[in-house]
């Protein structure tokens, strides 16, 4: 604990230099605006700025991304509860009963509530997070490339059974994204793979032209058939405080979608949307007034915001120590870690502990930055809900091709991201999720690799792959989590 401390006070020197800090703001300022603009959310915003990190340091780049991802958690809140319109998938159930309360005149308290229990949530996260990062580093140093390689088809297997669309659908993804993750030189032999004579293709399909594609894109199709018709009403300075009952009823809940929030972000594949889910229905169940629900109950509201962001920082924990990007907003981070030669797993540490402490730190900062952005400046935000389409969209095309052209100045990667960009709009129009996709990508290389050099110490002995205390242990993991789903489904809990 006391090392941690240190550790963590280093870091704090890291985020509280003025440029980091900078950072820091700008990407909140951003993950606010893209969380309350309908259809953007966490992977649109850091996919649109990520070709900004590229000239930056490691720490300061990770740091920016971070705080768009978690600043997208806060602002989709605001479109939730004013229009019962989530600004990202996470926020469907902050729709339930934080319009009710809106629609009682309790609106400014609502988004109040929402941002205080997003701040503890994503705080006790944090703490979860440099708690438990170290001790699961050290056990990861003895973790051999067999154990790397079930470790990744762990993380695959798991997404394709906890995705938000069909468990074949999902797969199917996941299948695409090992296939796109092949393209380009071999990374042990460096032999050309389904690169058809193109130099374009020696380092493979670009990732930032494919994420803006998929998800900026896609996004912008997507909105442009969802226009907003209503004009929300920004609430007064006065209504933003809530009474001493609401405060009262919403603290357990605070603390009860805390702990749920932080379970669900350990898990690779479960998204916000299932830690919110979760957290609603305990609430609900809990409860001494159950018929309130969906009628305006405080609690409805305080836990189900609380749990999205605290599985916004506990996500951060297989990313860092794993390798492994839990939820496919992490994947950017993965890609932006890896683009700067920093390898995450269990040696950041102690290779680069002033990017990691500096992470942990700076997500304290934005947890307080955002919470003086999303409670004062909620007029400003609501304000960009009455942006006409008409200009927004050449807006966010403009920055998506400034963005893919900046990093390697290649008409290519701009084909690459308008093909992307129709293949997920598509792809979404007919029920599939494109976020696997991305993460099969990106976990794919490092799975490959694992396996390959298993085989090679191995001798081409399959068997090494179900031998080993940290095999049994992930092959236990993830039969834990199957009967889980499959519990799961036979009491009838659908995915949404």
């Amino acid at each position: 604990m006391g090392d941690s401390l240190g550790h963590l006070w280093s870091g704090f020197g890291v985020a509280l230099s003025l440029k980091n800090l900078g950072l820091c703001l700008i990407g909140c300022l951003w993950g606010t605006v893209v969380g309350v603009l309908p259809g953007l959310g966490p992977l649109a915003g850091m996919a649109l700025l990520l070709p900004l990190t590229f000239g930056l340091d490691p720490a300061g780049a990770v740091i920016m991304l971070a705080g768009i991802f978690y600043g997208a958690m806060y602002g989709g809140s605001t479109t939730s509860i004013l229009l019962r319109v989530p600004g990202e998938a996470a926020s469907i159930v902050t729709c339930i009963d934080g319009h009710e309360m809106a629609k009682n005149g309790r609106g400014g308290a609502a988004l109040t509530i929402a941002a205080l229990g997003s701040f503890v949530g994503g705080t006790l996260s944090i703490v979860g997070l440099m708690l438990a990062a170290p001790m699961l580093a050290e056990a990861m140093l003895k973790v051999g490339p067999a154990a790397e390689a079930v470790l990744m088809a762990m993380a695959l297997t798991v997404v394709a059974f906890v995705s938000s669309g069909p468990p074949i659908k999902t797969a199917l993804m996941i299948l695409v994204g090992l296939a796109l993750g092949t393209v380009g030189l071999d990374q042990l032999t460096a032999s050309p793979r389904f690169m058809f004579g193109s130099l374009e293709l020696v380092d493979g399909l670009s990732f930032v032209a494919l994420a803006i594609g998929l998800f900026g894109i896609s996004e912008l199709l997507m909105s442009l058939d969802e226009r907003l018709s209503a004009r929300p009403k920004t609430p007064t300075l006065a209504e933003l405080a809530p009474t001493r009952a609401e405060l009262a009823e919403a603290a357990p809940a605070v603390l009860r979608g805390s702990g749920i929030g932080f379970v669900f972000g350990l898990v690779p594949g479960v998204s916000h949307i299932v830690s919110t889910f979760v957290s609603y229905a305990l609430e609900k169940r809990l409860s001494k007034t159950p018929e309130r629900f969906g009628k305006g109950a405080v609690a409805g509201l305080a836990g189900p915001e609380t749990a999205n962001n605290a599985t916004t920082g506990a996500a951060m924990i297989p990313l860092l120590v794993l390798g492994i990007p839990a939820i496919p907003a992490t994947a950017i981070l993965l890609s932006a870690l890896m683009v700067h030669n920093v390898q995450p797993g269990p040696l950041l540490l102690v290779e680069r502990p002033d990017v990691f402490w500096g992470l942990v730190a700076s997500m304290y900062v934005g947890n307080a930055i955002l919470v003086l952005l999303n409670v004062p400046l909620v007029g400003v935000f609501v304000s960009l809900l009455r942006t006409p389409m008409a200009y927004l969209a050449p807006a966010v095309m403009a920055i998506c091709v400034i963005g893919v052209f900046s990093v390697k100045a290649s008409g290519f990667d701009l084909a690459v991201m308008a093909a992307a960009g129709v293949a997920g709009y598509l792809l979404r129009k007919f029920g599939y999720d494109v976020a696997p996709l991305l993460l099969a990508m990106v976990i794919g290389d490092r799975m490959e690799v694992g396996f390959r050099r298993a085989l090679t110490i191995s001798q081409g002995d399959y068997g090494v792959f179900l031998r080993g205390e940290a095999v049994q242990a992930f092959l236990g993991v993830l039969a834990l989590v199957l009967a889980l789903s499959l519990g799961a489904k036979l009491l009838g809990y659908r995915r949404g």
